[in-house]
């Protein structure tokens, strides 16, 4: 059984009240997420839902070329399989795991039924919703109208304030799938970023060295969706 405790390493549980989380907490499971682990693909059945600690999980949408390109991205202030308290079953993005680390799963059974009590689980998981919706909205904004560069500023800061450190381990290929765009693009965009000192970058490992650097340099998309997650989320967690 996993220590109560150890279940508010994410902000979603945590913000449950007591008895509320206290009911499910012996039905949760800790998994190891390991890097390029698939979720699911878009089309599955969801069996589960994953709630991020210190992992950071993707979601992609998939070309029927293969191609794909990152529409959200998910650590522990949420939750991963939305589709099946929204009303569906299945759900058309890919869920990989970007950023090695661990999650806690609820069968998807268990989780509609403690949302159908709409009680505190259904409230904090609209509010997630909702900044989840954003994300995604602005991804699209920014995938569109900002410079590899600024889009790969917004990544990179979203990414660590998910993990709360100024380290990531990722190639400048999966960095490239994620945001959709070529590999020659993200490579120009490191080098500028390093050459200004904001960054360091090599094997496949980048440290943000200036992040205020960072986020002067990144568009507006990335303050965008951080204010709507800071003005949801803290309003269940205070409850």
């Amino acid at each position: 059984m996993i220590n109560p405790s150890a279940l508010l390493q994410n902000q979603l549980l945590a913000a449950l009240p007591p008895p509320d989380l206290a009911r499910i907490s012996d039905k949760i499971e800790a998994v190891p997420m390991p890097l390029g682990h698939v979720l699911y693909e878009s089309g599955d059945q969801l069996q589960h839902v994953y709630f991020p600690t210190n992992s950071i999980i993707s979601l992609l949408y998939v070309m029927e070329d293969g191609s794909s390109a990152e529409i959200a991205i998910v650590g522990s202030e949420g939750i991963v399989g939305i589709s099946l308290f929204m009303g569906g079953e299945t759900t058309p993005s890919r869920a990989i795991v970007q950023s090695a680390g661990q999650a806690f799963r609820v069968s998807s059974k268990l989780l509609k039924t403690e949302f159908h009590r709409a009680g505190p689980l259904q409230d904090v998981l609209l509010r997630y919703t909702q900044a989840l919706i954003t994300q995604m909205s602005q991804t699209a904004v920014c995938n569109r109208h900002h410079s590899v560069e600024q889009q790969l500023c917004r990544w990179l800061l979203m990414s660590l304030d998910r993990l709360g450190s100024t380290e990531l381990s990722m190639t400048q290929k999966l960095i490239a799938d994620m945001l959709g765009v070529r590999r020659e693009g993200v490579t120009e965009a490191a080098g500028k970023l390093q050459k200004l000192g904001l960054i360091e970058y090599s094997r496949g490992r980048i440290v943000v060295l200036d992040r205020a650097g960072v986020e002067e340099h990144a568009c507006e998309c990335y303050q965008v969706v951080k204010r709507e997650y800071s003005r949801l989320l803290p309003r269940v967690k205070a409850k």
